[in-house]
């Protein structure tokens, strides 16, 4: 559970249990706890969430054309803006550019293994991407641990840093419930990350990354985002961390429990990666997030989250 998740956990008007006692069991400093946020840009977080409704329906459009695009709306708007905040959204222009963006140079930059391999079974592939999530007051990161023969989502995590260490908790989680073959991701400096590539190769897994800007290398976690977005997060206004992980959970569940895939022979993504798999491997849950709807309203004291 990163931190964002551990000081959403904290309660205030607990009279069993002081914060005190809350941030020594969480693991937090209660300065941290303590400290207001500052209050979220209105104006700034509604750009931010034009700019990924945009990019969801033209992932194509670099700085230039979304900064054309909002002026069109009678936003005025400056390109280093917009730059700015895609470059805060971890949002790139999908098309060939020479050195627009590197990798840290420390880190290890793995070769592409996937081109013209035949991916036919569970286990086989892995995938892992982060995209951003808006809510009302603020935004989280989102990252995924995906089985790309099925789809099947087997491990997530939010944050409201795009550091690595919400990376490797959704890895290690991922890795308790099988071990791929190869594990594919984008060169983004959490994934090159000596931690991150440690820990793959700990295991046992090849590690392939993909071209820079190359959606089509992890197309399949590509088009998990647009369904998320479009099917449960633009159609809410999260009020905090807890909302969003309630919120987020609940669909994951439905997309790998409820949605049939055509091209799975209209199995959901947990039948067919659970297909090939013995019943001792199966893993209980997803993830920590089981929460029901009834969980939410009898939390909604419970709205401490570190807002950006």
């Amino acid at each position: 559970m990163n931190r964002a998740e551990r000081v959403a956990m904290v309660d205030r008007d607990r009279a069993d249990l002081s914060v005190r006692r809350q941030c020594a069991l969480l693991g937090l400093a209660r300065s941290g706890v303590y400290r207001q946020p500052a209050a979220a840009d209105r104006e700034e977080l509604a750009l931010m969430r034009w700019l990924d409704e945009q990019y969801l329906a033209t992932p194509f459009y670099g700085s230039r054309r979304m900064t054309a695009e909002l002026r069109k709306t009678g936003r005025q708007v400056n390109r280093k803006r917009v730059q700015r905040l895609m470059r805060l959204m971890g949002l790139e222009a999908l098309s060939p550019k020479p050195k627009t963006s590197r990798p840290i140079a420390q880190h290890r930059v793995y070769p592409y293994l996937l081109r013209d391999l035949t991916i036919d079974r569970p286990n086989q592939v892995w995938a892992a991407d982060i995209t951003y999530i808006p809510m009302a007051r603020g935004f989280l990161y989102l990252v995924v641990v995906m089985d790309w023969y099925s789809r099947h989502v087997l491990a997530w995590r939010l944050s409201n840093t795009m550091d690595t260490s919400f990376c490797l908790d959704a890895l290690e989680d991922a890795l308790r419930k099988g071990r791929p073959e190869i594990f594919n991701t984008d060169q983004g400096a959490q994934f090159t990350s000596a931690a991150f590539t440690d820990k793959l190769e700990a295991a046992g897994v090849r590690i392939s990354m993909d071209g820079r800007g190359r959606w089509l290398d992890n197309v399949f976690v590509e088009r998990l985002w647009r369904s998320s977005k479009y099917e449960e997060v633009h159609l809410k206004a999260y009020a905090n961390g807890l909302e969003a992980r309630i919120g987020i959970g609940q669909w994951f569940r439905f997309y790998n429990q409820c949605r049939p895939h055509q091209a799975l022979g209209y199995k959901t993504p947990a039948a067919a990666w659970a297909a090939e798999m013995s019943p001792v491997d199966l893993p209980l849950r997803l993830d920590e997030a089981g929460a029901s709807p009834t969980t939410l309203q009898g939390q909604q004291h419970q709205q401490n989250v570190v807002y950006l």
